[in-house]
């Protein structure tokens, strides 16, 4: 047998694609993980980075409905997906941002914690949203804005998208002075940096490849 005969899961690059049902799998489990630490953040009245945390401020601000905000807040950013990335990229982001939107909505209606100390909320929730988004990010798609910025200039610039991402929800996260207690604000810079770590450490160029 000739090793040099590329599988059929394999491109002429001889990078694995995954299939349908692994890129359907990644983006239930993905955006299911996300909704879970959404929650955690929700009850103990936290904030997290990215579209999301602005979702939360307007959340917060205003007490519209996070899922329908943060369905909205990414509408602008699928142009900048589309030209850069891909029409398969978008669509994905698309599918994940309104599977998101819809579990981060029914989640509190179908659980939730009591007792739940903020410090573990924080780190847990951000943990758990830091994997959805890997999971995401390495079946091509996002949860879109920030995370879309993110990925195109990793691409094309060879940046980091957690070490970018870390300091753009930072910043995002230092608004919320406005709108929650500093305690709060504190311990959601804690929830950015435990989701950002999970991408800085596990999504380098070229330490997974597949599509």
């Amino acid at each position: 047998m000739d090793m040099t005969e590329r599988n059929d899961d394999e491109d002429e690059d001889g990078i694995t694609r995954h299939s349908v049902f692994e890129d359907a799998m990644a983006l239930l489990l993905g955006t299911a993980a996300m909704a879970l630490g959404i929650a955690m953040f929700q009850q103990a009245g936290l904030l997290a980075g990215g579209t999301a945390g602005l979702a939360f401020l307007l959340h917060y601000a205003t007490g519209g409905s996070f899922g329908a905000l943060f369905f909205a807040i990414n509408l602008p950013f699928y142009w900048l997906a589309w030209r850069h990335l891909g029409h398969a990229f978008t669509l994905k982001t698309f599918v994940a941002v309104a599977l998101l939107s819809v579990q981060s909505e029914w989640l509190p209606r179908w659980i939730g914690f009591a007792p739940l100390q903020p410090l573990y909320a924080a780190l847990m929730g951000g943990t758990l949203i830091g994997m959805g988004m890997l999971a995401l990010f390495r079946h091509q798609a996002s949860v879109g804005g920030i995370g879309i910025v993110a990925v195109v200039l990793q691409q094309q610039r060879g940046w980091r998208a957690g070490q970018l991402q870390m300091a753009l929800d930072c910043s995002i996260v230092a608004l919320a002075f406005a709108v929650v207690a500093p305690r709060q604000v504190l311990l959601s810079v804690a929830g950015a940096v435990a989701l950002n770590l999970v991408l800085a450490i596990n999504h380098r160029p070229g330490r997974y490849v597949a599509r």
